[in-house]
């Protein structure tokens, strides 16, 4: 576990409005990280980082994580090497392998990492968070996971068009992993056991308690899904404010990437209110 460190003088912390997700993008391709900002990252995470074996699956995630350290560095004020990131007790066992989490005393700042082939996603809010972004599937894929789903998902999909099925899939399949990812369960909750599809009408199943799950926008051939933690206010629409990262927040210099992160942060990016794939929940 990296403890976290003192915040950085004249770096103020950015507050996170509740109920309010904030979405950074990092797409692909990255040509490389430089050894002075991959040493930004905890001895956990170079230790991941040295058991890939392809070179391209490497640098992804290390280009992930460094974007994720600089991007939680600008809303904490402090240096990227010095985020302290840790485990939150497993929801299911309580053992220390649940969700990544900020460690105390900034805790209250919550984040989910998704990448996939050319796209990270980073997700930051102030409460429990998930987020995830997949290759668009296959209709095979659909067809081999469709078991998995909720019986009521597999309605809906049977009901579809051939032609919509594997992207309604997509769309469903990653709204489950950010669910599940937020929840700090991961795929040990079966995938059957809530419900996230599109349905809208008065007989509906219900859809978990305490959370707002949304598609969100991402590059083409790619989907993508955010869900936010919603216990004690009512679900509702999850307003959105979206960033994309440029190449050079992974540049040799860690200030100057926070820094320009924290200008966009302020600039106040793309603001979405209502659902990308119009489904709140």
């Amino acid at each position: 576990m990296v403890t976290a460190g003192a915040p950085v003088a004249g770096r103020a912390a950015r507050a996170l409005r509740d109920g309010e997700l904030h979405l950074w993008a990092l797409p692909g391709p990255w040509p490389g990280v430089p050894p002075p900002a991959a040493a930004e990252l905890g001895a956990a995470e170079r230790e991941r980082a040295a058991a890939f074996v392809r070179p391209e699956d490497r640098l992804r995630y290390v280009a992930a994580h460094v974007a994720l350290r600089r991007v939680l560095a600008a809303y904490l004020g402090l240096p990227p090497g010095e985020v302290g990131l840790r485990r939150a007790p497993c929801v299911r066992c309580r053992g220390p392998h649940g969700r990544p989490v900020v460690a105390p005393p900034d805790g209250g700042t919550h984040f989910s990492l998704s990448h996939t082939r050319d796209l990270v996603l980073i997700a930051v809010a102030a409460s429990p968070v998930g987020v995830d972004a997949e290759a668009a599937p296959s209709a095979e894929t659909a067809d081999l996971c469709r078991d998995a789903l909720h019986p009521a998902e597999r309605e809906e999909l049977a009901a579809l068009p051939d032609a919509e099925r594997a992207e309604a899939f997509g769309r469903l399949w990653t709204r489950k992993e950010a669910y599940l990812k937020g929840l700090g369960a991961g795929l040990a909750r079966p995938p059957a056991a809530d419900y996230l599809g599109e349905r809208t009408d008065a007989a509906a199943p219900a859809r978990p308690a305490g959370w707002t799950v949304r598609n969100v926008p991402a590059r083409p051939g790619t989907v993508a899904a955010a869900a936010l933690g919603t216990a004690g206010r009512a679900p509702g629409e999850l307003p959105l404010v979206a960033h994309e990262l440029p190449a050079r927040c992974l540049d040799a210099d860690g200030a100057a990437a926070v820094g320009l992160i924290e200008r966009m942060s302020d600039e106040g990016g793309t603001r979405e209110e209502g659902d990308h794939a119009g489904r709140t929940e």
